[in-house]
């Protein structure tokens, strides 16, 4: 697994350099982190020694994350072998990046739900890829950090838990911003082939931790803000 520092980033890897040179970036360029960097080192519960299996978990989860949502084609993701890799969510059955693409993308993915359309408060089947990261940037302008929190077996099945937290500063689906924290936990099953590359990944968590904690605000008449989000630059920057 990668380790820290590699790639112009300290907690993630392939943004820059000889590799990424070719490298097709979906808002441009490769995106600056320094803004959820900051939250992550403000808000993390664990600082994991240099080296150590925990951090280069936390790294490649990362890093991960900044392929999916940053790189505009899977060819160029440096994590994962995309050919053969495989998702699930919560015991769905397994999907591949292609399938992941259909549906919108990584918010859409680990926001799907079984619930009656009229009770889903966020929809998957309405929203593309740009409209979930509107909505999700619009919501968390210093944006939505992830931190490892235990790591229960090494490679190559790596067995982790895992923090995800922002601070809702923006409104989301029609709801004011509250200005507090919005967290959830949950269990990730990644494992690795031969080349170190993830091959298939497991998610479990509960959806509605995230959710509620967005509905707090009071009902607005417009979220009018979110429309604009996609063509906003600090869009580049979040992840």
């Amino acid at each position: 697994m990668e380790g820290s520092g590699s790639g112009g980033d300290k907690y993630r890897s392939f943004l820059t350099g000889e590799g990424e040179k070719n490298t097709r970036w979906k808002f441009g360029g490769p995106p600056n982190f320094d803004v959820v960097n900051k939250l992550f080192e403000e808000g993390r519960t664990k600082i994991w020694p240099p080296g150590s299996l925990e951090e280069k978990v936390q790294n490649l989860v990362k890093t991960w994350e900044m392929e999916m949502f940053h790189k505009a084609s899977p060819d160029d993701y440096k994590t994962v072998d995309p050919q053969n890799l495989t998702l699930s969510l919560n015991g769905r059955k397994a999907q591949s990046l292609a399938d992941v693409g259909k549906i919108g993308g990584g918010y859409n993915f680990f926001l799907q739900s079984a619930l009656p359309k009229n009770l889903r408060f966020y929809n998957p089947e309405d929203e593309t890829s740009n409209s979930a990261l509107a909505a999700f940037t619009t919501t968390f302008p210093r944006g939505f950090a992830v931190e490892v929190l235990q790591v229960y077996s090494g490679p190559p099945v790596i067995v982790y838990k895992f923090r995800h937290w922002g601070y809702m500063e923006g409104p989301f689906k029609g709801h004011a911003p509250t200005g507090e924290m919005v967290e959830f936990f949950g269990i990730g099953i990644i494992e690795l082939d031969e080349n170190e590359k993830i091959v298939k990944a497991e998610f479990f968590f509960d959806r509605g931790e995230l959710l509620g904690g967005l509905m707090r605000g009071a009902i607005s008449g417009s979220s009018g803000e979110e429309a604009s989000a996609t063509s906003c630059p600090f869009m580049r920057n979040t992840g």
